[in-house]
């Protein structure tokens, strides 16, 4: 059986940040995820954490400025300096809410040799860092219709990189919304991915709104994930057709019709 974490970061807009957690704690949830705290100062997340008794399974690694256009780092070179200062912003935040895992972005950058030297070695100092905090290091393949020009765009580029680097604690973050408008054939690369995947992320295909329809047969993937043994939350990172809660009737076969969290 499936066990559902929040995206607060898409879920729940209607609602400031920090209220958030309330919602999400109201509507039954016992975990969220998220990708950006740091505009708020940790221990008032920490206190809306405890608040709810809700645990943070994922967020991501600063990014750089995103209203400018930066989506991630790793992949630049010319910011490795600042995707390390990036890291080390963000471990306040990792120790005092006991994330386990975060995710390192790539960043818009051209697919070449000097940019993947860049990548392996940002992926090697993060996850040396976050291998000393007892912390996952994540990839995510990220799809160029929404976001034009990420580097890391690619499942099987993901995989076989992972599987290079050979970094005990560097894993798969594998959103099937992302997967299947790069590639299609999901189940498949979900079972080639489970040896390292790290955390799984769900939204229907082509809309992102709730994943209770369209293209993918999600009744068939969450199957697949307790048939492959997959133990970890499923991220819910879906754009709510309307307010959110009312878009959670899609939770009922897999909670009882009760609590979100099995």
């Amino acid at each position: 059986m499936p066990r559902f974490a929040a995206n607060l970061t898409m879920m729940f807009n209607e609602h400031a940040f920090l209220d958030r957690f309330d919602a999400a704690a109201v509507a039954g949830f016992d975990a969220v995820e998220f990708l950006f705290p740091y505009d708020h100062p940790v221990e008032q997340v920490v206190e809306r954490v405890e608040r709810n008794r809700l645990a943070v399974v994922l967020m991501n690694l600063p990014a750089g400025d995103w209203t400018a256009g930066d989506r991630g780092m790793a992949a630049l070179p010319a910011r490795a300096a600042e995707m390390r200062e990036a890291f080390e912003r963000a471990t306040p935040y990792i120790r005092a809410l006991r994330v386990p895992r975060v995710h390192l972005m790539a960043g818009i950058a051209p697919n070449d040799d000097l940019h993947w030297r860049a990548y392996r070695e940002s992926i090697r100092w993060c996850a040396e860092r976050a291998a000393a905090l007892g912390v996952d290091v994540l990839l995510e393949p990220v799809n160029r219709r929404d976001m034009p020009g990420y580097f890391m765009s690619d499942v099987e580029a993901a995989v076989v990189l992972i599987e290079e680097l050979h970094l005990p604690n560097l894993r798969l973050q594998l959103d099937l919304y992302h997967a299947q408008i790069i590639h299609g054939d999901v189940t498949t690369r979900l079972r080639r991915a489970m040896p390292l995947l790290g955390h799984v992320q769900v939204a229907s295909v082509p809309s992102r709104h709730e994943p209770d329809g369209e293209e993918l047969n999600y009744t068939f993937l969450f199957s697949e994930l307790d048939r492959l043994g997959y133990s970890g939350h499923v991220g819910c990172e879906y754009r709510p057709r309307g307010r959110t809660e009312e878009g959670l009737g899609w939770l009922a076969p897999w909670t009882n019709g009760s609590k979100v969290a099995a």
